[in-house]
């Protein structure tokens, strides 16, 4: 039985499926947690543990586009936890290694899984064959292989990969399943920016360990809110530390949590620049003091150390955000930089990036509308699921068709919701053209090509997507990957 289809028949049973004496327990739903002619009101905020900030910051090693993964069990090393099971794509511990490739070039991925269960590839920010994009129902069993070949025709940027088979997303991103591609190209060359040691991936994690494991078993208000745990890691390790030096590095981070929401900043409240997304650079850089970034959602920085004098300390920060029942009541802290070696740093921001043709809307070919809000349908079962435009995921059914060739315009409406929905399409780019409601207006992030938007409670956010890359079936969701499990992912069709 797939797991959306055992929690539609469970009822509140699957708020007593995950007791851990380490874990802060999210109990089951009291009297004003269920409006039976409404909206639920549920999920409550779990709080993140600091720790000491002394693991040392590490690097996921970087491979070319020839290369074989493996989705497998592992033990990883994590410093105040010593060592703990969960997933990887090879041994050496959670996370895999960053595909690095030219725009222009093909990948050539072998992929084996030996999990014992199905699970795939979703290449997520690629435009790539729709039997390649690691579609919900194009899984590989346990024990089996299978060739990922494209071609990789798209700008240079950060952009990643993780399981999407249909029923055990959630769980294996949450263990350790997710790595970076990142693609370059000869505009971004031109730019000169930070490179070497003074470029930083990060991938921005939370988990829940206990007993030497990473656990999966959400309960029936983690299906509502998203699984979030206390303990955030960024490349794997908890609470790292990196030496740096007085220069500007650039930081190209990922948000690869299930369900949590950070809204980024540092310590000593300075300025940050930002000069890429989703889809690659900016058309011009963005100076920010904080930046939202959502499950699935990329952001590259630069950020300035010269200032800072030698033996100083500086935190990447989440702040308090409004966003829900359960997002943003704390702040907290995620890395921590010293300065150890003052140089000279000759690199200044470009004041243009790169050349971005804006979309409008009287481009448009067609207009849909997305419910999101999730408004209750009166039954146990019903307030459960999270949907789009009140149906559930099928397999089976197809519920946009789209002409190759299209410009149109897409439009997700959370105007009456409770929980924050980060939106993502597969086998597109897109532009964002406006919010209404909640924040009311686009963020520094939000400029330029995208494949997520963010959908805040009493939000509606408007996108415009040119469908002008393959045909086939794909699926949009949303990336907070418990409610795409509990039903909140659609189909469409580009022929």
């Amino acid at each position: 039985m797939k797991r959306r289809n055992f929690i539609k028949l469970s009822g509140l049973s699957t708020a007593g499926l995950f007791v851990s004496s380490s874990i802060p327990f999210l109990s089951s739903c009291s009297n004003k947690d269920m409006n039976m002619g409404g909206n639920m009101n549920m999920g409550q905020p779990v709080p993140v543990t600091e720790g000491n900030f002394s693991a040392l910051f590490a690097i996921p090693p970087i491979v070319g586009g020839t290369t074989t993964l493996t989705a497998q069990n592992v033990t990883a090393n994590s410093n105040e936890f010593g060592n703990v099971k969960g997933l990887g794509y090879s041994s050496g511990g959670l996370l895999g290694p960053t595909i690095k490739v030219n725009s222009g070039q093909s990948m050539n991925v072998n992929f084996v899984n030996q999990l014992n269960e199905k699970t795939n590839i979703h290449w997520h920010g690629l435009k790539i064959p729709a039997n390649m994009d690691g579609h919900p129902e194009n899984f590989i069993n346990a024990g089996g292989s299978f060739n990922y070949n494209f071609t990789v025709n798209q700008r240079a940027g950060l952009y990643w990969y993780h399981p999407h088979a249909d029923g055990t997303t959630g769980k294996q991103v949450f263990q350790g399943l997710a790595g970076l591609v990142i693609v370059n190209d000869s505009e971004e060359t031109a730019l000169n920016l930070p490179s070497g040691n003074r470029e930083l991936p990060l991938v921005i994690q939370d988990k829940r360990i206990s007993a030497g494991s990473i656990l999966y078993a959400p309960t029936m208000m983690d299906q509502m809110a998203g699984l979030m745990g206390q303990y955030i890691l960024v490349n794997g390790v908890y609470a790292p530390s990196h030496n740096v030096e007085t220069a500007k590095y650039r930081v190209r981070i990922l948000n690869g949590s299930n369900a949590r929401i950070y809204n980024l900043a540092l310590s000593n409240g300075a300025s940050f620049t930002v000069i890429g997304n989703d889809g690659g650079l900016l058309a011009t850089p963005q100076t920010v003091n904080s930046l939202t970034v959502a499950p699935g959602e990329r952001a590259d920085l630069i950020i300035d150390f010269s200032s800072m004098g030698l033996n100083s300390e500086l935190f990447l920060i989440s702040k308090t955000f409004i966003g829900g029942n359960a997002q943003g009541k704390q702040e907290f802290k995620i890395m921590k930089f010293k300065v150890t070696t003052q140089v000279v740093d000759n690199f200044s921001i470009p004041t243009t990036l790169s050349s971005i043709a804006p979309l409008t809307e009287s481009m448009a070919t067609k207009t849909r509308n997305f419910e999101i809000s999730n408004v209750d349908s009166g039954s146990m079962s019903g307030m459960m699921m999270h949907t789009i435009n009140n149906k559930s995921y099928d397999a089976n059914r197809i519920d946009e068709l789209v002409p190759n060739g299209a410009v149109e315009i897409w439009t997700f409406d959370n105007t009456n919701g409770q929980e924050p929905h980060p939106m993502h399409l597969h086998g597109v780019q897109f532009q964002i053209l406006n919010r209404t409601g909640g924040r009311g207006t686009l963020t520094a992030l939000e400029k330029g090509w995208k494949d997520m938007a963010l959908c805040m409670p009493g939000e509606k956010v408007k996108i415009i997507v040119p469908f002008n890359g393959y045909t086939g079936k794909f699926v949009f969701h949303c990336h907070n990957l418990e409610h795409e499990e509990t039903g909140m992912m659609g189909q469409f069709q580009v022929s």
